[in-house]
């Protein structure tokens, strides 16, 4: 006589099934979404390459060049800030900019930093409060002193461009905003992180998301009529789309996390045109702005923390769900992350639970009878899943080749389960962070993240 199934094992075997069922489900629904997103890529592509259309380059000293202001936010950065400031000043190829720099009048360190930069292109402001408020604090303090320095000079900054401390600017980015404002009212270049010898996992990962958003996602975003988000970073806003978006006061507000994100969404509300712009130098090289991105996990993590609070929390309260059906799309691609992020690692939990279902029935005599785990709903699920992960793996591995070379393409394969480890992390951080502050009140604040500068810069 056959021994009786144990009443626990039953019970947890067809539990493990409708779990697996209800994972399945969740992930193809998200997969497809960014089928969509790759098929409307894949589109694209085709017709720019029949137009003959992929790489049309505007000639950058053809535009006479205009007044440029740069904004630099900089709390706590003496460690990188002098470095940036005299490779920017030794390498742009600009006759007319300055750069605004924002400090505050507890770090001394930075302060500095920057007075040791003797160049009258270099303006220092200092913040009215001690640091660290918001990063949009800082920015608006810079804004003001450009609008002081364009009434004492008798004169108007085409654009204001947003970097951040630890940035290397191409020679040729001023050049490129000044040719494209005011035909565009906000132009995104690339960010393009540097590869970390050091950190070819942690950091890695940052090249395979910066290369498939700005070479895929807001392409499509574009073609879709949705507003272009600034990444805070080699973003030119015009400066009168700035002007109007103070009205009179600030353009930032001081309460937001990722002031950048919102800033490109405000310009698209207004009827300005947003783009990421994609141009090469003469020699070949991606005009656009690159850093170093956090090499240890910890630092990863609360970068993106502050990310995701701010664009899929916070800026759901802030700002809702404004615009075309397009922006809302994307509005809720950007806010699903924080929810993909932590389905993934219940994916991950389930692909272990079928494990440990798979080592009882080979072990267990008795659970050989048990009734199979997957029913045809769940097995079309998953092999569709599967292969969607397939799919999703080579369009990573092929932006990062693209962006980055080859090894490092081959990289974003196995590099995809530490980016989605750490945005795990994030997202559940975040989730705290935010029903802690909805809880007690508390603003949430600058979670700022610590920077490093090239040296020596890579070209």
């Amino acid at each position: 006589m056959m021994p009786a199934l144990d009443t626990g094992l039953v019970a947890g075997h067809l539990l493990i099934g409708e779990f697996v069922l209800v994972m399945a489900m969740l992930l193809a629904l998200s997969a497809i979404d960014d089928l969509f997103i790759d098929g409307l890529f894949v589109r694209h592509i085709v017709r720019t390459r029949r137009a003959g259309a992929l790489h049309v380059a505007p000639d950058l000293f053809a535009t006479p060049p205009a007044p440029m202001a740069i904004i630099v936010p900089a709390w706590d950065e003496a460690a990188v800030i002098g470095a940036m400031l005299a490779r920017l000043l030794a390498s742009l190829d600009y006759p007319d900019y300055r750069v605004f720099v924002g400090l505050y009048p507890n770090d001394p360190a930075g302060i500095a930093a920057v007075a040791a930069i003797a160049d009258p292109r270099i303006q220092p402001v200092m913040c009215h409060r001690p640091g660290p408020t918001t990063k949009s604090d800082c920015l608006n303090h810079l804004w003001r002193a450009v609008c002081v320095d364009e009434t004492a000079a008798g004169r108007r900054f085409r654009a204001v461009v947003l970097h951040d401390a630890e940035d290397v600017v191409h020679p040729l980015a001023l050049r490129l905003h000044n040719a494209m404002i005011p035909r565009l009212a906000m132009v995104q270049l690339p960010v393009i992180p540097f590869a970390d010898a050091d950190s070819p996992w942690i950091a890695g990962h940052y090249l395979d998301e910066f290369a498939t958003n700005h070479i895929k996602d807001i392409v499509v975003r574009q073609g879709l009529g949705a507003g272009v988000p600034s990444a805070g970073v080699g973003c030119a806003i015009d400066r009168d789309y700035l002007g109007r978006i103070a009205a009179g006061g600030d353009p930032f507000d001081p309460t937001c996390l990722t002031e950048d994100y919102e800033l490109g969404l405000r310009i698209k509300a207004m009827g300005g045109a947003t783009a990421l712009v994609r141009r090469r130098d003469p020699a070949g090289a991606l005009i656009g702005t690159r850093s170093h991105f956090p090499a240890g996990f910890t630092a990863a993590r609360r970068q993106k923390t502050r990310w995701f609070l701010g664009i899929a929390l916070s800026g759901w309260d802030r700002i809702g769900w404004p615009g075309s059906a397009a922006d809302r799309y994307m509005m809720m691609r950007d806010r699903k992350v924080v929810a993909a992020a932590l389905l993934t690692i219940l994916a991950y939990l389930a692909t272990l639970l079928i494990g440990v279902d798979m080592v009882l029935i080979a072990t267990v005599p008795a659970a050989g009878r048990l009734p199979p785990l997957f029913g045809p709903l769940a097995s079309a699920l998953v092999t569709v899943n599967i292969a969607l992960l397939g799919w999703r793996l080579l369009v990573r591995a092929a932006c990062t080749a693209h962006g980055h070379g080859w090894r490092e393409g081959l990289r974003a394969v196995p590099r995809a389960f530490v980016g989605n480890i750490v945005n795990a992390a994030a997202a559940w951080t975040a989730c705290r962070h935010y029903s802690a502050a909805l809880r007690t009140g508390t603003p949430l604040g600058w979670d700022k993240t610590a920077h490093r500068f090239p040296a020596p810069v890579a070209g």
